[in-house]
């Protein structure tokens, strides 16, 4: 049985026939530069609809990939949706199984830059996971930088992210969440307050509490990655925990004695102070 995916490809290849925009399914499969054959045994289900042939039905028929992803939303772009649409590189391995590409530290400046072109996305490390929910959709790692996220990241960190389509963003984005937001200059990772709807916004909160809030206008926003999972290079031990705890208590009763001795020496000057009036 073929996959979801492929079904609401179908869907949408029947859709064009009843509709005339395509004369046959032959015709269909040559102005995407796809065998004939090849889309046939996609129809009989004897195969999944590879990812670049969805890539050339969006760019050729308006095919909305949030409907073929996710069943929501139209089943094909309006004029206005496919303007603002922009194609997401991804990289597959011989077996056309995509592959979760890493975005590292000294490259996120240029990711931010560079998010159109195809080269610099396919150049950079990739991997995949065993997990089997990162072999549905698109995922990407990002290394953290600096301590705006701290206790919840430190730098070094890295975060597994799935990809939430623009579509979604208004209504998907969940507040408190932790998200990847790609700007047209920067690579943020920020726990967010979705206020698209009401003021076309997202307020973008740091764990660090040294760091305040502030607002990012969603026209600035190029890319936002749900945070998923996080690999750390530093992994305390119970042990190491356990003699935190006890240096702290350490420290705070050194505290409380200094304070008490405070309170004891300026409670006897009062007294003497009192004594000699």
């Amino acid at each position: 049985m073929n996959s979801i995916v492929t079904q609401r490809f179908i869907k949408c290849h029947d859709k064009l026939r009843s509709e005339n925009r395509v004369r046959s399914s032959r015709q269909f499969a040559i102005s995407l530069d796809y065998l004939p054959q090849s889309l046939s045994e996609i129809l009989k289900g004897r195969r999944d609809v590879t990812i670049e042939l969805l890539r050339k039905a969006v760019e050729k028929y308006k095919i909305n990939p949030v409907y073929v992803y996710t069943g929501e939303g139209p089943m094909f772009m309006s004029e206005e949706d496919h303007k603002s649409f922009r194609l997401l590189t991804i990289v597959t391995n011989v077996d056309d199984e995509e592959r979760i590409v890493h975005v590292p530290v000294p490259a996120q400046a240029g990711y931010a830059g560079e998010l159109s072109n195809p080269t610099f996305i396919q150049d950079l490390p990739t991997y995949t996971l065993p997990d089997y929910k990162y072999k549905v959709g698109t995922h990407r790692s990002f290394d953290v930088a600096g301590d705006s996220m701290e206790p919840t990241l430190f730098e070094g960190d890295k975060v597994v992210c799935s990809f939430l389509e623009p579509a979604l963003w208004e209504t998907s984005l969940k507040d408190n969440y932790v998200y990847v937001i790609v700007t047209r200059a920067d690579v943020l990772v920020k726990r967010v307050h979705n206020d698209i709807r009401e003021n076309k916004r997202l307020n973008l909160i740091s764990d660090n509490q040294f760091y305040e809030p502030y607002f990012l206008n969603v026209n600035d926003v190029r890319e936002i990655w749900y945070v998923r999972a996080k690999v750390s290079p530093f992994l305390p031990s119970p042990q190491n925990i356990q003699n935190f705890l006890i240096d702290e208590i350490r420290e705070l009763k050194k505290t409380l004695k200094l304070q008490n001795d405070l309170i004891k020496n300026l409670s006897h000057s009062i007294q003497q102070s009192n004594g000699q009036q």
